[in-house]
């Protein structure tokens, strides 16, 4: 029998949901899933160094960007990016994909 005030469980779990079970507790999934977003950007877009401001709502990416030349760019390749980061945030562990908060990438905006 579990004492009063300790945590007790009859099954044993593995990792993988430990920390999606701590990640929901902490609500910390929307934050979370939001750098990994940024982090994709960076990895897919190549235009990290040129990045000035990132920020992610309702499905919008939007990225201020210090070139003119690297936004028009990127503003030609915009469908493809919008699809390599989200193979890229489906393939992370630690993206919460049911995060009604943060969820796949639909748009991308340019400054």
């Amino acid at each position: 029998m579990a004492q009063a005030g300790r945590m007790g469980r009859k099954f044993p779990i593995g990792i993988d949901k430990a920390v999606d079970d701590f990640i929901r507790e902490m609500k910390i999934a929307s934050g979370l899933n939001t750098r990994i977003i940024f982090s994709a950007w960076d990895e897919v877009s190549g235009a990290a160094e040129y990045t000035n401001s990132r920020f992610f709502r309702d499905g919008i990416l939007y990225i201020g960007l210090k070139s003119s030349v690297v936004r028009n760019d990127l503003y030609y390749r915009s469908d493809s990016i919008i699809k390599a980061i989200n193979d890229r945030i489906a393939a992370d562990p630690l993206f919460i994909k049911d995060d009604p908060n943060c969820h796949a990438v639909v748009k991308l905006v340019l400054k």
